[in-house]
């Protein structure tokens, strides 16, 4: 015996709820694609200097987001499916993937929240060793250039926040583009320019989870009431 009365609004809301979620985690999945594969970060991150590899403690975010995305437009398909079916065991599958699914975005939520600030911290030490490399003529010397160069390049920057790590990169078109001066007196130097790039990417993904968040709660409330519903129709 099919639901009716309130509890038939609750099954169309819940489909509705579903559908945008599911639309949700396809957007989700899309950003999160574009953020792992943005030229800005692979040209940073993609970066080795001698043995040491840039940190790319950025992509465990991105690489949680895509795995969220896919997951939630599996388990949007499941509750639209299960609340056209009036389906419980269908519903509560759902809802356990609903759960599950909030644990983790809880967890990437706070895992973001930590390292907000040291995934950009290790970024400048890594700018900051290929730049002493660079000035000093120390080892490895050409290599540090190359990495100096994709940092200015990709950034359109030129030194650190320290006096001689600003200024002297200035005098050295080796390492800097000639319109470095003009960067210079912008106040365009690395350090400021990966605090920019790091922290806008991670407000996005912030953003993206909050709203997912809410959608999920509303989708939890909704489907334990429908369930509560079909198995009292199922009664009568």
């Amino acid at each position: 015996m099919g639901v009716e009365g309130c509890t038939k609004c609750i099954k169309y809301l819940l489909f509705v709820f579903n559908f945008i979620f599911w639309l949700a985690g396809g957007i989700i999945l899309g950003v999160a694609l574009w953020l792992r594969h943005d030229s800005q970060t692979t040209n940073i991150l993609y970066l080795q200097l001698g043995d040491k590899q840039a940190p790319n403690t950025f992509y465990v975010g991105i690489y949680i987001l895509i795995a969220v995305g896919a997951v939630m437009m599996f388990v949007g398909f499941l509750g639209c499916y299960g609340a056209i079916q009036e389906s419980q065991c269908l519903l509560g599958t759902f809802f356990t993937c609903l759960v599950i699914l909030f644990a983790c975005e809880v967890a990437a939520g706070i895992w973001g929240f930590v390292n907000k600030d040291q995934i950009a911290k290790d970024v400048k030490q890594f700018y900051d060793q290929a730049l002493q490399q660079a000035l000093m003529g120390e080892s490895d010397a050409n290599n540090a250039k190359a990495v100096v160069k994709t940092f200015h390049e990709t950034l359109d920057c030129c030194g650190s926040d320290g006096l001689t790590g600003t200024f002297t990169p200035l005098w050295r078109e080796d390492l800097c583009r000639k319109d470095s001066l003009k960067s210079f007196f912008e106040n365009t130097n690395c350090h400021q320019k990966i605090d920019e790039l790091f922290s806008g990417k991670l407000y996005l993904i912030g953003i993206a989870a909050v709203v997912v968040a809410v959608i999920m709660i509303f989708e939890m409330i909704l489907s334990m009431v429908l369930c509560c519903g079909i198995r009292n129709s199922s009664v009568y």
